[in-house]
């Protein structure tokens, strides 16, 4: 479905109206996730369902719009500004990021109490600027049946707001600089595939748009999936309604005795936007994640017979794994950025930067002051030097390895639970090394750090891989993604504080918080993982070299079915609810491969797009008409 990349020159692609466009989008989309609590969560996967609802939508008049004003057709460069933008606003509502945090400004002061002790615990060492201490303010926050726009109210916020705000504008800043380094060895020298991208580029590129919408395989897709979604919501709304499917079985219930009922949740269910997604990723990587899911299994059952499994030794071994994809992806990379420090300190004329997002040295420079700006940041608040250089560190490693997990195989889910800085550091160093300032402060990062779900590197470079497909200035688009990032953030807030003081801010996702701070409780209230914890780095340094075995193996026999990237994936909550799509969409492709050939695989990719779109836009309905209507409705993401 890609078309051949453009031979003349790149337009601007991303024009005003499209960025203005975006913009207004923006505002209902971030307020849809934001109240996405009990209507599935979009940003729990690779591809935002409200995102591609909106991209859908406006294809659609678009193809109207062709009919009656072809001079004001939207192209394909400014569809894809569009979904950009939507994509990173989205990803800064969501599941992982100022959904988590906003909620944890207020919550160490509202909750203390003699019998927590918070007070003396840590409240010394959260400054004003970081968190909401006024409980006047706050009663309406947390009781709801309120309102947010009263002047002492929105002043009481406005400090942290701007604070906060300000922080996780340059945190994205900062993943933009480092994706316009590493943008045209990851897009061009090396075209990697970016399976995740294959939908909404079939969308928003014009020349293929007229085929792609009036193909019989995408609508035999499309209505496939939204009749199963449609009858399943309707089975919702009234039992009597038959459905297909519309919930997960676990297999786990059926192991009642030990150690077989070690294996825990197993949940078994097909969901069709999940087999589409699947058909893109490589075999070797869709067999990787369910196999080792599997083996995870397997694991579990054998530490419940022996009993010579650490706590957490599999979560620590993913971290060691993620950090391994991430060494493995600047090792690829290492002549690149030795030519792109080359062109900044020496403008060397063989190293063309004319067609990046910034200029080399401007990328540079901007990671330097992002840096600094973070490092200032924290150090105000109370932070220790060392402690702000691991913490961010670790940060931007995971972020890197996921973003190449997304380039390269199109990774579905990359959940990731458990596995930052904020939990790896205490295991590494032990807490009592890393001092309870270190640990009051790095508590309020446990809001983009808990999981990645959402995370919005891989986002910003697929939105370059988009412009390099449709010829788009990826100068323009980058101001574009900038823009999105500053109005997505004061959206967010917006948002939150709106829906907070209607509904009460429990309803929406407080848990979050209380395990935040309750966590911090016990490190400094009592002693818990005082010192390094050995097993758990061992576990780490097992995980972090079988991922550069797995990939040793690969690059040296073609037969190695096994791939590193899989081997992370597959610890994941979220593969617990995706694993037996993706096994079913691997043997799917593996038998049209085999049986039919790339033609007649090639000639199917509608029709898995069309499973994709139409789960995506018949799921979006049902969420928007549950926020509208205030109630529970069916949900196809658990």
């Amino acid at each position: 479905m890609q078309p051949s990349p453009p031979t003349t020159p790149r337009h601007i692609g991303a024009s005003w109206r499209a960025i203005l466009l975006g913009v207004l989008l923006i505002i209902p989309n971030v307020y849809w996730v934001t109240d996405s609590a009990e209507q599935g969560d979009p940003t729990t996967v690779s591809l935002y369902f409200n995102v591609v609802f909106c991209i859908f939508i406006i294809t659609c008049l678009n193809a109207l719009l062709g009919r009656i004003h072809p001079a004001m057709v939207l192209k394909p460069g400014e569809l894809v500004t569009i979904y950009a933008m939507l994509a990173i606003a989205s990803s800064l509502a969501g599941h992982d990021l100022l959904s988590g945090l906003i909620p944890m400004i207020p919550h160490s002061f509202w909750y203390a109490t003699p019998e927590n002790d918070w007070a003396a615990l840590f409240h010394r060492h959260i400054p004003d600027w970081l968190a909401v201490k006024d409980k006047a303010i706050l009663a309406d926050y947390y009781h709801g049946d309120s309102s947010f726009y009263h002047w002492e109210v929105v002043q009481g916020w406005l400090v942290t707001t701007i604070t906060w705000g300000s922080f996780v504008c340059v945190l994205l800043f900062l993943m933009a600089c480092i994706n316009s380094i590493i943008r045209k060895q990851w897009i061009e020298t090396e075209k990697l595939s970016y399976p995740i991208i294959q939908l909404p580029l079939a969308l928003a590129t014009g020349r293929e748009t007229s085929s792609f919408l009036t193909s019989r395989m995408l609508w035999i897709g499309f209505c496939t999936a939204g009749a199963v979604n449609l009858l399943n919501g309707l089975h919702f709304l009234n039992p009597e309604f038959p459905s297909l499917g519309g919930k997960v079985y676990d297999i786990g219930a059926l192991f009642t005795e030990k150690p077989w009922s070690a294996i825990g949740w197993t949940p078994v269910a097909v969901y069709p936007f999940a087999v589409g997604l699947a058909i893109f990723i490589p075999l070797d990587l869709s067999f990787s994640c369910w196999f080792f899911y599997l083996v995870w299994k397997a694991v579990y059952i054998y530490d419940a017979a022996a009993k010579t499994l650490p706590n957490n030794a599999l979560t620590y071994q993913t971290f060691g794994a993620c950090i391994g994809l991430a060494v493995i992806a600047l090792y690829v990379t290492r002549l690149h950025l030795a030519g792109v420090i080359r062109k900044a300190l020496t403008n060397d004329s063989s190293f063309d930067d004319s067609n990046e997002p910034m200029s080399y040295r401007t990328a540079i420079l901007g990671t330097v002051a992002g840096a600094l700006f973070i490092m200032l940041f924290c150090s105000a608040a109370g932070m220790s030097t060392w402690a702000v250089l691991v913490f961010f560190g670790i940060y931007y490693a995971i972020s890197l390895a996921i973003t190449r997990m997304r380039a390269e195989l199109g990774a579905p889910v990359h959940e990731l639970l458990y596995i930052g800085p904020d939990e790896i550091m205490p295991a590494m160093l032990g807490a009592r090394r890393i001092g309870p300032q270190n640990l009051t402060i790095s508590a309020f990062f446990y809001s983009f750090n808990r999981a990645y779900r959402g995370h919005p590197m891989p986002h910003q470079l697929e939105g370059f891989k988009l412009a390099e497909r449709t010829g788009t200035n990826n100068r323009r688009l980058l101001a574009a993604m900038l823009i999105a990032t500053v109005v997505g953030t004061i959206t967010a807030f917006w948002a939150f504080y709106h829906i907070s003081y209607i509904k009460g801010v429990e309803d929406l996702r407080d848990w979050l918080a209380y395990d935040t701070f309750h966590r911090l409780e016990s490190w400094l209230g009592w002693p818990y993982q005082q010192f390094a914890d050995f097993p758990a780095i061992v576990a780490m340094a097992l995980g972090f070299t079988s991922t550069l075995f797995l990939m040793f193996m690969r690059m040296r026999f073609l037969w190695w079915p096994f791939h590193p990237v899989g081997y992370v994936m597959s610890y994941s909550r979220s593969m617990d609810v995706l694993w037996f799509s993706i096994l079913i969409s691997s043997g799917i492709k593996w038998l049209l491969l085999k049986h039919g050939g790339r033609r007649t695989y090639r000639k199917l990719i509608p029709f898995f797009l069309g499973l994709i779109l139409g789960e995506f836009v018949v799921g979006s309905l049902w969420s928007l008409i549950g926020i509208i209507v205030e109630r529970p409705m069916y949900r196809f993401l658990y």
